[in-house]
């Protein structure tokens, strides 16, 4: 037998890039990546394995040029699922969480994906097809976001954030901004009230204690450098017990008695009532206009369930004060962004949005028929799952998700996997790397699947992954 080679006098048997992107088995993958491409994930392979032979450097180690050959491509294998997984592409979410901020918030309606794919060539953005001429940026969007909300006007931009950034900046730069201290919150994404107001060129003026804000406390705050007094919804948290705030018409009236604008930043976009789902707390943007806000602002992609988008709606004056403003160019959406948000709204305006927008129709299921559909499902692995693999139903809870309704806990029914060997988090692994990946949760030791945020067009596909992740 000959001297066992060490790592360092072995590192030259590792294959060359050029020698792996000849071989027939990378063929494949210069399909899909192209061969730049592919070239540099073949680099990383390589590194990887030498990397490898380092560790175990004075070892006895393998000494075959094939075998080395075959280790780089099985690191390449796995470099290229990495690549996979880390772009954009469809997930079955079997999490619960409704408007799930890491899976993209609200999924598209069916109208609303056809829209996107209408609007994805050339499309009528800027140009009336009537008079031949140019036209106006999201004119019918913003039309029928009026309407919904019973708004004078409505302008959009690429996202909440920077309608409420915008709006600051618009009407109350340089001056005062009333808002209650217990209002000053952070919401998902590092963005934070009091950051945004500075931004803005607005000084921030807090009144208030953080559980009890009167309507004087905002009276005795008004001087004559006060530009805005703003409201925010708190979306993401509660306070509960000893608290007390004005009404929105009451601080409207008082905000109107000394000539200054009332905005509210309503957040999550509740534009019909969401009360008989349990999130009777969700302010509805109409009742804020009727109650005298100016100015409302919320998101596109949370319970309007639509795409990214901040909405601003309000008196015409003032929307339009918003639109000639310079930063609203830098601010405003694509063509993408208005086509899916008028097939999402024009659904509320039909009063088919409970049937057509997924977000309201997860919302609405009750959990007679999630069980239903939990028991079913469950039958059906236990049928060919083998003697290793546990599946159950229970009773669980599903959440809405997105800084929405934080305190609003669904009735949902769990089916719940788990395998004699596998630990759950080798499961769950496999179901998060699977070709269409299947993101779950696990509680008590076992995987559990929540049917309320998997399409009845999803479940084959979710038990054959679930079947590849377990046999």
């Amino acid at each position: 037998m000959g001297k066992p080679r060490t790592a360092g006098s072995i590192f030259r048997m590792l294959p060359s890039t050029d020698e792996l992107l000849l071989l027939p088995e990378t063929q494949g993958l210069a399909d899909e990546f192209g061969r730049r491409r592919l070239a540099q994930l073949a680099r990383q392979a390589i590194d990887a394995v030498r990397q490898e032979l380092s560790e175990v450097a004075g070892e006895k180690i393998a000494d075959s040029k094939d075998t080395l050959r075959e280790a780089v491509l099985e690191q390449l294998k796995r470099v290229a699922n990495i690549s996979r997984s880390s772009g954009i592409h469809n997930v079955i979410n079997a999490t619960g969480v409704v408007i799930h901020t890491n899976l993209g918030r609200a999924p598209l309606s069916l109208d609303a994906v056809a829209a996107v794919a209408r609007a994805a060539g050339y499309c009528n953005l800027e140009y009336d097809i009537s008079t031949g001429k140019r036209g106006k940026r999201g004119a019918s969007v913003e039309s029928m976001l009026a309407e919904l909300t019973g708004a004078e006007a409505a302008v959009v931009v690429n996202n909440c954030a920077a309608a409420a950034f915008l709006v600051l900046s618009v009407f109350a730069k340089d001056g005062e901004t009333i808002v209650s201290r217990g209002e000053l919150v952070e919401i998902g994404g590092d963005f934070r009230v009091p950051d945004v107001l500075t931004q803005s060129g607005s000084k921030l003026k807090e009144v208030g204690t953080t559980n009890r804000t009167k309507l004087t406390d905002y009276a005795k705050a008004i001087n004559d450098n006060t530009k805005l007094v703003m409201r925010v919804h708190p979306s993401n948290y509660r306070i509960i017990g000893f608290t007390e705030k004005p009404s929105l018409k009451d601080l409207a009236d008082e905000a109107h008695k000394h000539d200054l604008l009332l905005y509210e930043d309503a957040g999550s976009g509740a534009v019909i009532d969401l009360a008989r789902f349990g999130l009777g707390d969700e302010p509805m943007i109409s009742r804020a206009i009727e109650d005298g806000a100016d100015i409302v602002t919320f998101s596109g992609d949370k319970l309007l369930g639509g795409t990214q988008a901040g909405i601003v709606v309000g008196r015409r004056e003032l929307i339009e004060r918003l639109r000639k403003h310079s930063l609203y160019r830098a601010l405003r959406a694509d063509k993408l962004v208005y086509a899916a948000l008028e097939a999402t709204v024009g659904a509320y305006l039909r009063e088919t949005a409970e049937r057509d927008i997924p977000v309201l129709r997860m919302l609405s299921l009750d959990r007679d028929v999630l069980e239903q559909r939990a028991s079913k499902f469950a039958e059906g692995l236990r049928k060919v799952a083998g003697a290793n693999v546990a599946v159950e139903t229970v009773d669980g809870e599903s959440v809405v998700g997105g800084g929405s309704a934080p305190g609003t806990r669904l009735d949902t029914v769990l089916v719940t996997v788990s395998h004699q060997t596998l630990r759950p988090e080798v499961i769950e692994l496999k179901l998060r790397m699977a070709e269409t990946p299947v993101v779950a949760r696990i509680e008590n030791d076992r995987v559990v699947i929540d049917l309320r945020t998997v399409g009845e067009s999803e479940e084959e596909l979710l038990m054959k992954t679930i079947l590849a992740a377990v046999c």
